[in-house]
């Protein structure tokens, strides 16, 4: 996820956003500047960079620390933010319940990632009461301001028939909507129907595009959907996803793509 910065006095948005791709480093200096003369974008963006390493040394005790600031001052993304360190327990401890209340004051602020964020935790009932209605009108709500994940897993409810009917024509055309937004799971998901409508030349452009942006959670599933329901003229392209895995993962990628190999 990405911060979407606001246009202030002190920082030029489009100038520093370049700059992150082109210079890290300058970029990283003028906003450690603004965050210390009290610039919020700055403290939110400075936190950010701190979590990555991204033009200046990784430092996530201090990254939360930029967050909590400009989350206090009514960042939404900040606060966010908090609430993935408490999840993941990246420069703090565990804390998932933690991690709920965050997302529900950024959620409020209708910030889309926020409500995505408590909708997972409220669907697997990590930190909260599971709550799958609650979850899935989180999940809408975010889907309603475009956020392309929550569109894929409104899809989800719909084909699994979870708090609302089965529906496969809306959940198609969640997918649909999920994977021209650009979420690599959406693209799958529609792939997928496409597929099941025999539909091959367009399955294979939505599989491409899947490839290309999903993680090695996303491909170590994808691989093994592939080769149990693909049919033969996409051999080679369910090869490249054991491929991607195995470029990304560790020793079990690798094995699983030479027993992909062996059957190919």
């Amino acid at each position: 996820m990405s911060f979407v910065l606001r246009r202030t006095e002190e920082i030029n948005v489009e100038d520093l956003t370049g700059q992150l791709a082109d210079n890290p480093r300058q970029a990283a200096r003028l906003i450690l500047a603004g965050a210390r003369d009290g610039d919020l974008e700055a403290q939110a963006l400075l936190g950010q960079i701190l979590l990555d390493g991204h033009g200046i040394e990784q430092d996530i005790g201090l990254a939360l620390t930029w967050f909590g600031i400009a989350a206090e001052r009514g960042h939404a993304m900040a606060r966010n933010m908090l609430g993935r360190c408490l999840e993941h327990g990246w420069g703090c401890e565990k804390d998932e319940a933690g991690a709920a209340r965050h997302y529900a004051i950024a959620a409020q602020q209708k910030l889309d990632w926020a409500m995505y964020n408590l909708a997972n935790l409220l669907s697997t009932g990590r930190g909260v009461a599971r709550d799958d209605s609650r979850a899935l009108a989180l999940y809408q709500s975010a889907a309603a301001l475009g956020h392309a994940k929550s569109m894929n897993l409104v899809g989800r409810f719909h084909e699994e028939g979870l708090v609302v009917p089965c529906d496969l024509d809306l959940a198609r055309q969640w997918y649909r909507r999920s994977a021209e937004a650009g979420d690599f799971r959406g693209q799958f998901s529609h792939a997928s129907v496409l597929a099941e409508r025999g539909d091959l030349p367009a399955a294979r452009i939505w599989l491409e595009r899947a490839l290309e942006g999903g993680n090695l959670n996303f491909l170590r599933v994808a691989r093994e959907q592939l080769a149990a329901s693909m049919p033969p003229s996409l051999s080679e392209l369910t090869l490249a996803y054991f491929q991607r895995a195995a470029e990304l993962g560790d020793d079990t990628d690798l094995a699983r793509l030479a027993q992909a190999l062996e059957v190919a």
